[in-house]
């Protein structure tokens, strides 16, 4: 992967360490808030109507009920969603999605288009 500076330009060995320093740094953050093997499958399952705790476990095949609390937990904690508690008899809680989220759909879709080239690939691998 070569990095150039916004003018397009090959960059000296200090700016290439500064910049490689802001590039692992800011992939580091976003994998701290998105990273895993479920917080996105979560928000995909939350933007397509299942807000509520079993449906979020039935659309996310294969994750346990400990797990989906926790990353629910942690996608509250990094401004993804809000959990609401309703007052009565049952008790119902419900998980939206905040307008934040929504930053998060550029990724998503370049997440997308490389997972159905990455699948075609290994397809195609194995066929020759």
């Amino acid at each position: 992967m070569k990095i150039e500076n916004k003018q397009n330009q090959p960059i000296d060995n200090k700016e290439f360490t500064e910049e490689c320093a802001t590039i692992l740094s800011a992939v580091s953050d976003a994998l701290y808030a998105i990273g895993g093997k479920w917080k996105l499958m979560i928000i995909i399952a939350m933007a397509r109507g299942n807000n509520r705790f079993t449906e979020l476990q039935r659309q996310v095949k294969g994750i346990s009920a400990r797990v989906l609390s926790s990353e629910l937990k942690e996608l509250e904690l990094n401004g993804f969603i809000i959990k609401k508690v309703s007052v009565g008899y049952p008790v119902m809680i419900e998980y939206e999605l905040l307008p934040y989220s929504h930053t998060l759909e550029e990724v998503v879709g370049a997440l997308t288009k490389w997972g159905i080239q990455h699948r075609q690939k290994i397809k195609d691998d194995l066929r020759s």
